[in-house]
């Protein structure tokens, strides 16, 4: 299998950390394609991988072609390779905000899926949820979720909880951001030194959160399991119910589904 990258930024770097470093394929047959010089060279010198600019050198020959560029720019690029693309190469576009019907009606002959990822496949944890298109079979199905399953986690959902998913995994990252930051504020403030209490909160929110993936069990059940009687933790509980924690982050989640589909309509 050759894929194809149209864009070389951040997230398109991330999904060819993962794909080449869990030998997914070979570094040769990774193809990127990047409107900066200097970027396609970092990029084949980190990865080993071919870069170009511009797409020519592989745009007809891979079987996937990865769409990773700008809502704004994504109508100019998908016009300059709708006509070139071969009509089996499956289309995947991780642009937000363009949907599966848009994508159709350029590569009306093409397998189209539409993935959301977000910015932790940066380190191998990412999480993307995938919709497929009308044309995608069994096979492009299980190649997509392999291909973003390589940096983290995939999973398939229809299309119309794709705000949804941009609420809750695509920004929810930064909400964890202002959460971890916040816990180390209090450590700080109860005398510890700050390199100590961002490590102390980072690996309490990541040890968490594999507690919650591997045990398989309620996040209700594992609190419960760390609340004694009279305690410390159900001293903190009581505070944040009182501050109405559970119910900011409810609304704030809301807030950004919201915003996913206004911006869906202009």
């Amino acid at each position: 299998m050759k894929i194809g990258f149209i864009g070389g930024g951040a997230m398109a770097e991330a999904i060819v950390c993962g794909i080449t470093s869990q030998n997914l394929l070979p570094e040769k047959n990774v193809f990127v394609s990047d409107h900066k010089a200097s970027r396609c060279e970092y990029l084949k010198n980190k990865y080993n991988i071919n870069a170009y600019v511009g797409s020519d050198n592989f745009i007809k020959n891979v079987d996937v072609l990865i769409l990773a560029i700008k809502p704004q720019t994504a109508k100019k690029a998908i016009d300059e390779i709708k006509n070139t693309v071969n009509p089996t190469t499956m289309i995947i576009s991780i642009v937000t905000g363009l949907t599966l019907s848009v994508l159709e009606k350029s590569f009306p002959q093409n397998p189209v899926v539409r993935v959301m990822p977000n910015t932790p496949m940066a380190v191998g944890a990412g999480m993307s949820a995938i919709s497929l298109g009308s044309h995608v079979n069994e096979t492009n199905s299980v190649t997509a979720e392999k291909i973003f399953a390589a940096a983290g986690a995939a999973i398939i959902v229809e299309e119309k909880l794709m705000d949804a998913v941009a609420g809750l995994s695509g920004s929810g990252p930064a909400f964890i951001f202002i959460i971890i930051d916040a816990l180390s504020d209090a450590g700080v403030k109860a005398g510890l030194k700050r390199d100590a209490a961002i490590k102390l909160a980072a690996q309490t929110v990541l040890g968490s959160a594999k507690m919650v993936l591997e045990t398989g069990l309620h996040p209700a059940q594992l609190r419960d399991q760390v609340t004694s009687p009279g305690g410390t933790t159900i001293e903190g509980v009581q505070v944040m119910e009182e501050h109405g924690v559970r119910g900011a982050l409810i609304d704030t989640v809301t807030a950004a589904v919201a915003k996913s589909r206004s911006m869906g309509k202009i």
